[in-house]
């Protein structure tokens, strides 16, 4: 057990008034937790001290080589006052399979339980009551030693900051829009992916810049190896129904293997909800989003191209869109060349699909007669109250009609 000596602040911060926006990451308690690593003596001094900011040699080799690792989770206030952590010890065991993976100091999982314990309840009045709201736990490791080769540190400090936020994402809980990534990968199996390291994210924000600019929330990441198979959403493990089935991808050494997922999948199995860890391709999930009897099963009320007139029409939408994923980039560049000039991360990105789904019928699919609905892509542009996309779609797409399919005999 860990002799943790507590020194409180005298300047105590204003806490977040009842009601206001609390945002993600952006305010922090008035407490800290910090324990030093030394070789040869180990883990030393825990300690909760005021929040500030601390001082790093610029030779300290967490900022040259990465050695550093996080995690994070929360803390809620029940009705009794209490403050209630979820499943810690899960985080103190992935702490160390990430410490195993940098070569940084195992923390045995009862100290670090104790350590955010004791933080958490030193500043348990910061806990926020609203709902949808938490105190994000972000404890953290950074290697220290003032050393410019390339080795593992000798001394290292453990942290826990904590931080009253609301949801992640700003739009809370209502669906965000997904952009498929086959471009960038995240990780690879044999790298790191499966660690909480800082290295991971630093990775994925060109990707993430990327679908901010087309107008998605999220990033989807596909494997690295195939590029086909789907690995995670943005920083999150991902899920799907099918078929009454509950599928997500298994851990393969490039997958986090997250704790909130891990809790789901063992709920999923006591309440008897058939689980299946797998590898799912971004196809498969595509035909199956245009079958009206799975998509009716994943809870969409109104499913994309749920009734065909005919086999043929299906054969020609599933053709168009696994096309326009494949050939995303390509497309894109037409459509900026077409507008010559015109950056195409200002279009809405509704229109812009319609626009992709267009111009893979011009430049792959000559054969097809007619062209895609090109007076629906206007009537959504307009219903979006933008002129300037209707403006757009009409100048460079206007002359193409409405695609018609025969009856099948």
């Amino acid at each position: 057990m860990l002799d943790i000596k507590i020194i409180k602040t005298t300047q105590p911060k204003e806490k977040p008034a009842k009601g206001q926006k609390l945002g993600f990451g952006k305010i922090f308690t008035d407490h800290m937790f910090v324990m030093n690593y030394t070789e040869g003596k180990g883990w030393h001094d825990p300690r909760i001290e005021p929040f500030h900011n601390i001082s790093l040699s610029p030779a300290a080799m967490v900022y040259h080589y990465g050695q550093e690792m996080f995690e994070g989770l929360k803390a809620y206030k029940g009705a009794d006052g209490s403050a209630y952590l979820f499943r810690p010890d899960m985080n103190a065991k992935r702490t160390n399979a990430t410490n195993d993976r940098l070569v940084i100091p195992q923390i045995p999982v009862e100290d670090f339980v104790q350590a955010v314990s004791a933080v958490v309840d030193v500043d348990r009045d910061w806990i926020p009551t609203e709902p949808g709201t938490s105190l994000y736990i972000r404890p953290f490791i950074i290697a220290t030693d003032e050393f410019l080769g390339v080795a593992p540190s000798k001394t290292y400090l453990f942290m826990v900051i904590l931080s009253p936020s609301g949801a992640y994402y700003e739009s809370g809980l209502a669906p965000v829009g997904i952009w498929i990534e086959d471009e960038y990968v995240r990780a690879v199996r044999g790298g790191i992916g499966f660690a909480k390291t800082g290295g991971n994210y630093a990775a994925s924000l060109i990707a993430q810049q990327k679908a901010h600019d087309a107008g998605y929330s999220q990033v989807l990441w596909l494997d690295g190896v195939e590029r086909k198979y789907i690995e995670e959403v943005g920083a999150m493990n991902i899920f799907f129904k099918i078929d009454g089935k509950v599928i997500t991808p298994s851990l393969n050494g490039s997958i986090l293997p997250g704790i909130t997922r891990n809790s789901v999948l063992q709920l999923c199995r006591d309440w008897g909800y058939e689980v299946d860890e797998r590898k799912i391709s971004a196809d498969e999930l595509l035909e199956q989003s245009l079958n009206k009897e799975s998509f009716e099963r994943l809870g969409a009320e109104e499913p994309l191209y749920a009734d065909f007139p005919n086999e043929k029409q299906k054969a020609y939408i599933i053709e168009l869109v696994r096309g326009v994923f494949e050939h995303g980039a390509e497309l894109d560049a037409d459509i900026e060349k077409f507008s010559k000039g015109w950056k195409f991360s200002r279009i809405d990105r509704v229109a812009a699909a319609i626009m992709r789904v267009t111009m893979y019928e011009i430049l792959y699919m000559p054969d097809i007669p007619n062209k895609v609905a090109i007076n629906e892509a206007v009537e959504i542009a307009k219903r979006y109250e933008d002129e300037e996309v209707v403006k757009f779609i009409n100048g460079i797409l206007g002359s193409f009609v409405r695609a018609e399919f025969p009856e099948e005999n």
